[in-house]
């Protein structure tokens, strides 16, 4: 999994499911930082919000530029639809945040051919390398 996690890192296009304006939640700092590191953050979140300048969508599907990378920042049940809308988009990777385990969508993610990550933070991750 540590490569997957590097290989991760290294993708630049990042989709964070859950992002809003709160800028309380862990969404809204982790995409933050993810920004001073380079990477694009397209927030989606039911308000589709613009969140540190970025327009946001409603779900996956809208977003009209490839996706490298599904972050997602919703709680366990509602991870496995996430991360199946990440295969059917061609989604490169899924990162699912700390707290969020669903082992049946990782699995379900590495058959379709994508890089993984789970219970894992990439500030967190970004903050060992």
């Amino acid at each position: 999994m540590a490569n997957d996690i590097d290989d991760l890192l290294k993708l630049k296009t990042w989709a964070v499911v859950g992002l809003s304006n709160n800028s309380e939640r862990a969404a809204y700092k982790v995409a933050k930082l993810l920004i001073e590191k380079g990477h694009t953050v397209i927030p989606v979140h039911p308000k589709a919000e613009v969140v540190h300048g970025q327009k946001g969508y409603s779900k996956l599907s809208e977003i009209k530029i490839p996706i490298d990378v599904v972050d997602v920042f919703v709680n366990s049940q509602l991870a496995g639809s996430v991360v199946d809308e990440a295969i059917s988009i061609g989604a490169k990777g899924v990162w699912l945040q700390l707290d969020v385990i669903d082992q049946a969508a990782i699995s379900r993610a590495k058959a379709a051919g994508l890089l993984t990550a789970m219970n894992k933070c990439p500030a967190i991750e970004y903050g060992k390398r």
